[in-house]
């Protein structure tokens, strides 16, 4: 599967921001989707993640604040960010998995990723 974002930018504390992601592959609808975000110097973090049920789960960082969907028709996933936070600053990117799905997920497709980053 291809994943490709677009969305990031550069916000004020407070703001909000939506970031899309959009899957190339005919079996759009089989995957597990997330949003995985790297600080530099870290390992990353698996903010959210929506299952083929549209069964979500978020990290506890963020839970509150993130907001992940997805629309099957456009083969389009979402992350949907409020309240933004300079600690939010990071790239994130889109990713996919099989099987089991939650932010704890082994995520082996990833995309690009889109750059993120708040001022305060």
């Amino acid at each position: 599967v291809t994943l490709v974002e677009s969305g990031g930018g550069s916000v004020q504390a407070g703001g909000s921001l939506r970031l899309s992601c959009e899957a190339s592959d005919f079996s759009y609808t089989r995957f597990c989707y997330g949003w995985l975000r790297i600080i530099p110097g870290t390992e990353g973090e698996v903010v959210a993640a929506i299952g083929p049920d549209g069964r979500r789960s978020y990290a506890d960082s963020v839970k509150g604040r993130f907001t992940i969907s997805q629309d099957n028709a456009r083969h389009t996933l979402y992350l949907e960010i409020d309240n933004l936070k300079p600690e939010d600053t990071a790239k994130y990117y889109c990713a996919a998995a099989i099987g089991y799905c939650d932010v704890q997920a082994d995520f082996q497709f990833r995309g690009r990723g889109t750059q993120v980053t708040v001022s305060s």
